[in-house]
């Protein structure tokens, strides 16, 4: 499969400047390392914090 990064960029929503952004199998790969979620699980209001935490994610999900 090959990564399209072109189209990849025109529906992420991470504002945080890496050399992932666009190249989504290398992101959730280097956020699941750590345990995380990538940007695009979370609102734009969650993903300003830049804490990708799942607990982060639940907190933010919760009704």
């Amino acid at each position: 499969m090959e990564c399209n990064i072109e189209d990849n960029l025109k529906v992420c929503n991470c504002s945080y400047p890496c050399d992932r952004k666009g190249r989504c199998c290398e992101c959730i790969a280097y956020h699941r390392r750590r345990r995380e979620l990538p940007a695009c699980y979370f609102s734009k209001q969650a993903e300003a914090t830049y804490d990708r935490s799942v607990e982060n994610y639940l907190r933010t999900r919760s009704p």
